[in-house]
């Protein structure tokens, strides 16, 4: 998706329970919210819901939440859900990391579902179903991206042709909106299965870059040997699935550039990737006794990395500890993302960071009497197309189940596009705010016919003669321009 704005951040920001949930409608969400074609956001929960075994919701910009689906569990449906995507035809696709059709209720397994924003569901594909030790993959811990060529990609955490159990190794994998899967890499294809140079463990989902290429990350494995289990990769993979390992991480005597990265990657406008590692760090023996501190990093697409920032930097690691989530280029052209930990509470923050690397906490969660407000922001944020930043807290709350929230940066409200490339004469839905009343759409400067089918929804096709660049919307409240390119494909 690609962002815009002509706000200017204020030096305040204002963090806003919208829901606390309570177990019957979902408890401990740890994945980022994705917001819909309609202005809601979608997401789900781990647990609880009606049958205890995850949701699928919907809660408006203003918290009126709506459960839309209960997952039933083994064989059902499979159950302990991740993130959500929208595609370009409208409906929901997601993964459950445990469950369907070909395991017991205990097993790993998982499935990809489709789901509708009225809630129907349907199962696509169980995985371990092609036998042996699930050599289709096993446990998507990720949610899916789909591609310009309209199909999802995305990684199992554990199975593979190349493991001797269900754990480990994993996979990276392509399945079509009808539910027919293709198995792209088996991790652990090179070296020995004890210690897999390319990696192994993907427990993050991929991007698409600006080349079409995929970038992603293994938690563990790589060709250092620091760690017991290798320390984590960074990889590109063709849409054909040709791996290249970009970084071993631990290269850097004492692990000062990161180790152990739990979260995928973000490509900013400036073609660079910027992500996080749970270890590791330039402090990482004042953390090592509790799993380490972590960093924020950026690398090329060649490959190059460097470490912007070791958390736990400040004493008592009031700057936060342990980042699991992935990052988010906000209009501002700086990143947004979360600790799970550490804080003036050591319950998780909030935190701003420049490109080169300042970082600034915005919000300490769980101050010391109760935690109203959440704690331990297992995912990320996403930034709403009215400006504010939108995210989750798996504790907290009422009763401990977990929030959502909202945190107001002084951001203003920009434009979004579903999907985010096409060809000339190709559907495009454009997401924003107060879009009643809009006068004119262009793409990099060539006028569009377009509709306004809500206060939140333009629908409009690629025009003849259009090129990549930024989308302007002009409204009655001003313009909004998306500040990175819409991609025109040939």
């Amino acid at each position: 998706m690609l962002y815009a704005t002509t706000a200017i951040a204020l030096p305040a920001q204002t963090l806003t329970t919208l829901f606390s949930f309570d177990g019957i409608d979902g408890r401990g969400p740890q994945t980022p919210l994705v917001q819909g074609t309609d202005g809601n956001f979608y997401g789900t929960t781990n647990v609880g819901g009606a049958n205890g075994y995850g949701t699928v919701f919907k809660i408006t910009p203003s918290g009126a939440l709506t459960t839309l689906y209960s997952f039933a569990g083994y064989p059902a449906d499979g159950n302990w859900p991740t993130g959500l995507v929208q595609a370009a035809n409208g409906d929901f696709y997601g993964t459950t990391e445990y469950g369907g059709a070909s395991c017991g209720d205990i097993g790993g397994c998982g499935t990809v579902f489709k789901i509708t924003p009225s809630g129907t569901l349907t199962t696509l594909y169980s995985f371990c179903s092609q036998g042996g030790v699930c050599q289709d993959g096993s446990q998507p811990f990720a949610g899916l991206v789909q591609a310009t060529n309209g199909d999802f990609y995305g990684t199992t955490g554990a199975g593979g042709a190349n493991c001797i159990t269900s754990v480990g190794c994993g996979t990276v994998f392509k399945i079509t909106p009808s539910g027919r899967l293709t198995t792209l890499y088996n991790f652990c294809s090179q070296g020995s299965h004890s210690t897999c140079l390319d990696g192994f463990q993907p427990y993050t989902g991929l991007v698409q870059a600006t080349n079409g290429d995929f970038y992603g990350t293994t938690f563990q494995g790589g060709a250092s040997d620091v760690c017991n289990s290798g320390c984590g990769t960074v990889f590109k993979i063709t849409p054909g699935g040709t791996l290249t390992t970009l970084y071993s991480f631990c290269s850097q005597s004492g692990c000062t550039d990161g180790g152990g990265p739990k979260a995928g990657l973000v490509q900013a406008a400036n073609e660079d990737f910027y992500g996080t590692t749970l270890e590791g760090g330039a402090n990482d023996d004042l953390c090592a006794p509790i799993s380490g501190c972590g960093t924020v990093f950026k690398i090329t697409p060649s490959g190059a990395l460097t470490t912007l920032y070791s958390f736990c930097s400040q004493s008592g690691c009031t700057d936060g500890r342990g980042p699991q989530a992935e990052l988010v280029e906000g209009t501002d052209g700086n990143l947004y993302g979360t600790t799970v930990s550490g804080g003036s509470h050591d319950e998780g923050t909030v935190f701003k960071i420049t490109p080169s690397g300042t970082i600034r906490t915005l919000y300490n969660f769980c101050p010391p009497s109760a935690c109203p407000h959440g704690e331990n922001p297992f995912a990320g944020l996403i930034q709403g197309t009215n400006g504010d930043f939108y995210g989750t807290t798996s504790g907290g709350g009422a009763i401990g189940d977990g929030t959502v929230f909202s945190l107001s940066v002084g951001l203003g409200p920009f434009v979004k596009t579903l999907p985010h490339n096409g060809e000339v004469g190709a559907a495009i839905t454009i997401l924003g705010t107060d879009l009643t009343g809009t006068t004119s759409v262009s793409f990099n400067g060539t006028p569009a016919a377009f509709e306004v089918v809500s206060a939140t929804e333009i629908t409009t096709t690629v025009p003849a003669g259009a090129t990549t660049g930024s989308i302007q919307v002009t409204t009655p409240g001003g313009a909004l321009v998306s500040s990175g390119p819409f991609l025109v494909l040939p």
